[in-house]
């Protein structure tokens, strides 16, 4: 084995392998990152389409209100190191931040470089040692870590931190590794699968209007048994395999490994039924003499007439002064209520981030340790945690990160003693 002379050795090197490196060099500790890509922040390169949404500007309560899976084991990392905490960090490191719409904090240079720029600058000025080596085993002696096997010889540690990602844009280096070096160890992996992924529908209206973005739409999901799974109000784009866009990355997060879903539309969700009722009566006198394709063109994009008309079962050559009071009813309903059966998600390789990873059931939701495993920690995506968009998915980066940072350090220190 290499002799190694570091105190903490953190196997990746994105959002929480290079909070936990600075956490822990920053409490004295010398410290190794393992990295397989020639640079650190490969994925944080692409976040928030390349500008990275760092945190999110908002209180605790809320930031856990966005965390769709496992959210409870999240308190005592969150609430050490909350959103201000992590914009703090930022502007004390030189990347000074703004807050947008939805209160998703960035960068104020927009460039998702600088965020990486400063973490890798921190950690040169408390000498963290970044090394190229892609692992491939968890060196264990006596039921405790003592090292990690790489491609380029083994490294002696005592306290590990795998930080490896999940396994959504695999070109960023985020292939799933980490999953292996758990399982090999004897950790449970929830099979992964995508979470913030676009959504599969053979529904006619998908490919009928591929390219459309709809804004001010409210997007329905509701499960096989017709309870809602997600419903909120904003941006969905039909595309020739089915939808994406905001709403539906988010849908997608509730989804799990379940199927059987049903994506509801209302494309005018300020009007009531009564309401739209009226308005569409106003449109069918103004264009009575007309097909029912040109009454409804004040009303729904052209590219939707045709799909919407077929599944209120209306002829599109349907005069508006013909059209029967039944007709019109299955119509209003079909405007409010336009059904998109789902397929299932789009690959995980597309996904934004991946659901799924080492359970947190063995592990300790206050220091990221192995429960199964002396002086191993998880942090970041590799863990079953996901969120929402809006900088959520980061804040669990860093405030994971940040707690196995602290407690490697602190068990390092303990046991010098």
């Amino acid at each position: 084995m290499r002799t190694s002379t570091c105190d903490v050795l953190i196997v990746g090197a994105g959002a929480a392998g290079m909070m936990s490196a600075i956490t822990a060099a920053e409490r004295g500790c010398r410290v190794v990152v393992l990295e397989k890509n020639d640079r650190p922040g490969r994925k944080l390169y692409i976040t928030g389409k390349g500008r990275c949404n760092v945190t999110n500007d908002c209180d605790v309560p809320d930031c856990l209100a966005n965390i769709c899976t496992n959210p409870k084991f999240l308190h005592a990392a969150l609430r050490a190191f909350p959103p201000q905490a992590v914009m703090a960090f930022f502007e004390d490191l030189g990347c000074p931040l703004k807050v947008e719409r939805g209160r998703r904090v960035y960068p104020q240079s927009d460039r998702a470089a600088d965020v990486i720029d400063a973490l890798c600058a921190r950690m040169r000025q408390l000498g963290v040692a970044v090394q190229r080596a892609a692992a491939k085993e968890l060196l264990l002696q006596g039921g405790a870590v003592c090292g990690v096997r790489t491609d380029r010889g083994d490294f002696a540690a005592s306290r590990v931190i795998v930080a490896t990602g999940g396994a959504s844009y695999p070109r960023t280096g985020s292939t799933g590794d980490g999953y292996a070096l758990a399982q090999a160890v004897g950790h449970t992996v929830v099979p992964p699968t995508g979470s913030l992924v676009p959504l599969i529908s053979d529904a006619p209206v998908c490919r009928a209007a591929a390219g459309l973005e709809l804004r001010n739409v409210r997007l329905t999901l509701c499960r096989a048994d017709g309870k809602t799974a997600y419903e909120e109000q904003g941006e969905v784009w039909l595309t020739d395999f089915g939808l994406d866009g905001p709403l539906t990355l988010s849908a997608s997060a509730n989804m799990g490994r379940e199927e059987g879903f049903t994506a509801y539309l209302d494309l005018k969700p300020a009007l009531d039924r009564e309401t739209l009722d009226a308005r569409v009566l106003r449109d069918l006198k103004q264009y009575q003499n007309s097909p029912m394709t040109a009454a409804l063109t004040q009303l729904l994009p052209r590219a939707l007439i045709a799909p919407v008309l077929a599944q209120a079962s209306i002829a599109p050559e349907t005069a508006a002064n013909t059209l029967t009071r039944e007709a019109r009813r299955r119509l209003v309903e079909t405007v409010k209520k336009l059904p998109i059966p789902i397929r299932g998600k789009r690959p995980l390789e597309e996904a934004i981030v991946t659901s799924g990873g080492v359970a947190v059931t063995e592990v300790d939701p206050k220091t990221m340790g192995s429960k199964l495993v002396k002086g191993l920690y998880f942090a970041g995506e590799l863990l079953d945690l996901d969120a929402y968009t809006g900088g959520f998915n980061l804040q669990i980066a860093w405030a994971t990160g940040r707690s196995a940072g602290l407690a490697a350090s602190r068990a390092e220190s303990e046991e010098t003693k």
